[in-house]
């Protein structure tokens, strides 16, 4: 689904999850996102809705080549600008996903539209959250668990 589906059909999903997340009568009005992978990505565009106030994105793919969707063609990088949320990114500094360049890219433009974000890089592989493989690592999954609930007590406490 990753190159088959549209942009504008997951930003539609992500739409449609927040509408009715933020309608549930123990929703506070303080929505939060987070995503491993292409859902770090997904995370990401969610939080380029202005009703997200925390975006959790560990290594996020596609962010840095634009290659999201039908087409492989996105606009996320572009619309970074369009950032309200404070965002938590996360990455594996062995991802050949989104190597060393990539990441910069990324970390570029946030500083060029002067987004909030916290950035962090792991001594470790893509998908090193993922509990089955040779890339798992339950020490730094706890590390990034961590990081996460205390970015989301931090901005949606």
């Amino acid at each position: 689904m990753k190159i088959a589906k549209t942009v504008v059909a997951y930003d539609a999903d992500a739409q449609a999850g927040l509408t009715a997340v933020n309608a549930h009568p123990a929703c506070n009005g303080r929505l939060g996102t987070f995503g491993v992978c292409l859902g770090g990505h997904l995370a990401y565009r969610a939080a380029l809705d202005p009703r997200v106030s925390a975006a959790a994105c560990f290594y996020p793919t596609d962010i840095h080549s634009g290659t999201l969707g039908e087409g492989r063609s996105d606009d996320s990088l572009e619309r970074m600008a369009d950032l309200q949320a404070e965002t938590l990114f996360v990455w594996g500094r062995q991802d050949p996903h989104v190597p060393y360049t990539g990441r910069a890219v990324i970390r570029a433009r946030l500083e060029e539209v002067g987004a909030s974000y916290e950035w962090h890089e792991m001594n470790a592989q893509h998908a090193y959250l993922r509990d089955e493989g040779p890339r798992y690592d339950p020490a730094l999954f706890l590390q990034s668990m961590a990081l996460t609930f205390d970015f989301y007590r931090r901005t949606l406490g």
